[in-house]
């Protein structure tokens, strides 16, 4: 396999036994490839053109091994819906560290790929439809400009796997800047081990913050940097309208990427309250619920952190809770940018906060399209909206529109940047889930194709504008274990 070029440096590997385990990938029975991402595959400068199809099955399936591999599962803990408990991955082996021409690392990781130490009760395989969702949605989600982990290739394993009724089994590559997490942290925090915790400390600063490398306060400038990071991931979230569903710190990565497609899914009419996860019954991870659960999340890094920020504990203790409580501010700065940026409006007036917020409100009654409210406003004769106070609202929001000291077209382009004209909307991945499990994959094909351009009017971008006929409010989203 070394005509495919892969280029394994596994420094996680050689962490000490209490980050993971050693274990190889369970073969399964009959692998068949069924996506292979060829444009992603060539950023990572891996070459698949002279590998036959069933090589490919069985290299991503896990029947046959990267040289230079070598597997692990990864140890973490997580607070799931505010719980503590002691994880790992579960259903998931991280082959290793593939390194680019341009010296960039990137995880290589099996999902679905059989049973750890860290399973429980679980048979650590993933069904088709989650593995293609994953796939789908975090591509979007790259083309989006979102960070994210991408997809390599989703395989069907030729065996079947056992949730509320059976399914076809799959094995998705994934492909992430790493998955040290928020409970990686909290894994190694529960142990006590000071050393252990340093270990990852440094470590999780040479792999994505190296700039703080000689710093004297590293574990603080960690916390502010991750802070920061994942700050903008959620305006990102709430710039297009997603909703991870199940923000668990095991689900929060160290590098500020999205991680974790479960019951995720893209809001159509604009209601803070959604939530499409069926686990989620007290709205814990609903739309607007995201940001304060990142702050949540990440006083839960802080607190991993404070035998290293100072040697008083109520000192560090001080330090850490100053810098948590200050998320809200940067989060409201971030956000409120980002919201003048999907408006077309440049520079600052103090009334832009209220006209924003006037907007969203209009749109909560009048259960307004999300994505095509604001994709509308770049055309104002496309506006389908009668209520005299959407009208009111169109004419402030002129006026201040009008204060901008640049040209129309520059205010467009602004707008163009911000509001996406296509999402993956929710009946349109059902759509494709439904035709994959017959056996039919170019309906996926399709909605990849037409999601890998989300920001441009393409030629078959009506057919995947509108939000489905019926309200999506009953709409229900499952994490696939």
């Amino acid at each position: 396999m070394n005509k495919i070029n892969w280029n394994f440096n596994n420094t996680y590997f050689n962490l000490s036994k209490s980050f993971k385990e050693d274990i190889n990938p369970i073969p399964v029975k009959n692998p068949e490839l069924i996506l292979l991402n060829k444009e992603l595959a060539s950023k990572l400068n891996l070459d698949f053109s002279k590998v036959s199809k069933k090589e490919l099955s069985n290299i991503f399936s896990g029947n046959s091994l990267p040289n230079g591999s070598n597997s692990i599962a990864q140890a973490y803990a997580g607070h799931q819906f505010g719980h503590f408990t002691m994880l790992g991955d579960g259903r998931a082996i991280l082959l290793g560290e593939h390194i680019s021409k341009s010296n960039k690392k990137y995880d290589i990781q099996f999902k679905g790929s059989g049973k750890t130490s860290f399973s429980r009760n679980g048979d650590g395989r993933a069904a088709l439809g989650p593995m293609l969702r994953e796939y789908i949605i975090s591509e979007s989600m790259n083309s989006l400009n979102i960070p994210t982990t991408r997809s390599l290739a989703v395989v069907k394993t030729g065996e079947k796997v056992n949730r509320e009724k059976t399914l076809q089994g799959a094995i998705l590559t994934r492909v992430a800047s790493s998955h040290i997490r928020v409970g990686t942290f909290q894994y190694i925090a529960a142990t006590q081990n000071i050393d252990d915790l340093e270990t990852l400390v440094d470590y999780t600063i040479n792999r994505h913050y190296p700039e703080i490398k000689s710093s004297k306060t590293k574990a603080l400038d960690l916390l502010n940097l991750v802070i920061e990071k994942q700050c903008q991931l959620v305006v990102d979230w709430m710039r297009v309208g997603f909703i991870h569903g199940v923000m668990n710190t095991d689900n929060m990565s160290i590098s500020g990427e999205t991680i974790d497609y479960g019951p995720c899914a893209f809001m159509d009419h604009y209601d803070p309250k959604t939530v499409f996860s069926s686990i989620d019954k007290f709205g814990r991870y609903a739309f607007s619920n995201q940001p304060p659960i990142t702050k949540w999340n990440l006083a839960r890094f802080a607190e991993c952190l404070i035998p290293l920020i100072d040697k008083n504990e109520n000192t560090s203790i001080k330090i850490a809770s100053e810098i948590i409580d200050n998320f809200q501010n940067i989060y409201e700065e971030k956000w409120l940018n980002m919201m003048r940026d999907k408006l077309g409006l440049f520079g600052e007036d103090m009334n832009d906060k209220k006209l924003i917020n006037d907007l969203l409100k209009l749109m909560e009654k009048n259960k307004s399209d999300y994505t095509n409210t604001f994709y509308n406003l770049m055309d104002i004769k496309n506006n389908i909206y009668k209520d005299k106070n959407f009208i009111i609202w169109i004419n402030n929001w002129k006026k201040r529109v009008n204060s901008n000291k640049t040209s129309n077209q520059k205010q467009i382009e602004l707008m163009k940047k911000s509001n996406p004209v296509v999402i993956p909307r929710n009946h349109k991945v059902e759509e494709a889930l439904a035709a994959a499990e017959e056996g039919n994959f170019e309906v996926v094909i399709n909605l990849l194709s037409i999601l890998k351009k989300p920001y441009d009017l393409q030629k078959n971008s009506a057919d995947y504008q509108s939000p489905p006929l019926l309200s999506d409010q009953k709409y229900q989203t499952f994490c696939g274990t």
